[in-house]
């Protein structure tokens, strides 16, 4: 048995054992054109690639640290994370975050501190695409059934468009959705190299809602999922304050739906959800609740877990994360 840096050669290897999509090969590729160093390990047992991990290096501005970022891989081995000690030490990291695909907790000991600052949220939602669209509809909050149908009356056309018009009009209701919901978004470096590399092979795909009105078509919603190890998931969506009446999201979200039923998806992971019992004034609520109408089934992971490598500057590190996100709520309730 041995760990070392995982080759080119071995990408296909490295992908059948990926959880998710941020362990994809694709993924790291996009991460290394953003900028970010890429390291991928594999646990190689009698030459047989076993296990792998893929951490991005996260430079902190002015000092010469960084913050390795494991998400969603499996649950590392107890020689994997021997590695990761290794490796955050030549890279002169404060911590790696760990936030394993995983709903059981049983990670090792070693290192380990459950993280104060989550990246990735613990919930998400799963909707069972093995099952009939009848059962699906059967089972679907009545009003999300009827706003499908709604959609439909209205004509509201939903396609997979990967066209360069498609991704520029998903880019303006992206950041037009943003500023009207007020929460952060990645820039349009991103968006672009991340719809430039994913899409190559077949992980990403766009899709949009169309309404023709007054003789001229609107795209009212525009989204990109990913298609990977048979699952689906919703990461990137974006709609449109116009027509709202005409519920176009619901029948997107329908669509996507059946599209990943025909591609022989079984599951359906919509990327994140409120917890338990959500709080109705979380500015997230509406859109769990719109999630929730098609009747998924919850899913808890393990959450995230930092692996420390220096612990006295990960202590100061965490003072100073604790005392910015206390100065932007006081910043916030001001403005």
């Amino acid at each position: 048995m041995c760990i070392k840096p995982v080759n080119l050669k071995d990408k296909e290897a490295f992908n059948r054992l990926a959880l998710h999509p941020l362990q994809s090969w694709e993924w790291g590729d996009f991460r290394q054109k953003s900028g970010l160093e890429i390291i991928r390990l594999g646990k190689y047992t009698n030459n047989k690639l076993t296990e792998t991990a893929q951490i991005t290096i996260h430079p902190i501005p002015f000092v010469k640290k960084t913050i390795g970022y494991f998400p969603k891989g499996r649950l590392p081995s107890y020689e994997m994370l021997q590695e990761l000690v290794i490796i955050g030490k030549e890279h002169n990291c404060i911590f790696i975050k760990l936030e394993p695909n995983i709903t059981i907790n049983n990670l090792s000991k070693f290192l380990i501190h459950k993280s104060p600052h989550p990246l990735f949220t613990k919930y998400t939602l799963q909707l069972d695409l093995t099952k009939s669209e009848e059962e699906l509809l059967k089972n679907m909050h009545p009003k999300t059934r009827y706003n499908i149908k709604v959609a439909q009356k209205h004509g509201v056309v939903v396609a997979e468009d990967s066209s360069e018009e498609a991704f520029e009009n998903y880019l303006k209701l992206t950041f037009e959705t943003t500023k009207r919901q007020k929460f952060y978004a990645h820039d349009e470096k991103y968006h672009r190299l991340m719809w430039e590399t994913l899409k190559i092979n077949g992980i990403a795909h766009l899709f949009t809602a169309t309404y023709l009105y007054e003789g001229r078509k609107h795209v009212l919603a525009s989204w990109i999922v990913f298609l990977f190890n048979g699952v689906l998931y919703y990461p990137y969506g974006a709609s449109s304050e116009r027509f709202r009446n005409t519920m176009a999201s619901t029948l997107l979200m329908w669509e996507i739906i059946r599209f990943g039923q025909k591609r022989g998806a079984k599951i359906f992971d919509m990327w994140g959800a409120l917890g338990p019992n959500p709080n109705p004034t979380d500015p997230w609520f509406g859109f769990h609740r719109f999630k929730m109408g098609f009747s998924p089934k919850p899913i808890e992971f393990i959450g995230s877990y930092d692996l420390v490598i220096d612990p006295t500057l990960y202590h100061f590190y965490n003072l100073g994360h604790r005392m910015r996100n206390l100065f932007l709520r006081i910043k916030r309730n001001l403005s």
